[in-house]
C-alpha cells in the first residue's frame, strides 16, 4: 500500500495512476489522514437480457433418454 499526502498525490498523479493501474493500493490522505483510494477505471457492463435464444433452441424428444451404460460410468460401475 502507498499513502501520500494530498500535495504529492497532485504532483506524482501520473505515477500513481500507473501504480493502481498495476494492481498496488493508492491512499490519498490530507494531515496525514487517509480521504480516499486511486482506483483504476472499471467499464460498466451491458446489462444482460435473459430469454434471448427462445424459441431458438430446440430438444431432440430423446434428449432424457439417457442409456443405463452411460449413467453407470458416471459413477464408475462399469465392468472393467
Amino acid at each position: 500500500m502507498i499513502q501520500v499526502n494530498m500535495h504529492e498525490a497532485k504532483s506524482r498523479l501520473s505515477e500513481l495512476a500507473e501504480k493502481a493501474l498495476n494492481g498496488e493500493e493508492v491512499v490519498i490522505a490530507k494531515a496525514g489522514k487517509p480521504i480516499c483510494n486511486l482506483v483504476p477505471h472499471k467499464p460498466h457492463r451491458k446489462k444482460r437480457i435473459l430469454g434471448g435464444y427462445e424459441g431458438k433452441i430446440v430438444m431432440a424428444e430423446d434428449f432424457d433418454d439417457t442409456p443405463q451404460d452411460v449413467i453407470d460410468s458416471f459413477y464408475g460401475m462399469l465392468d472393467e
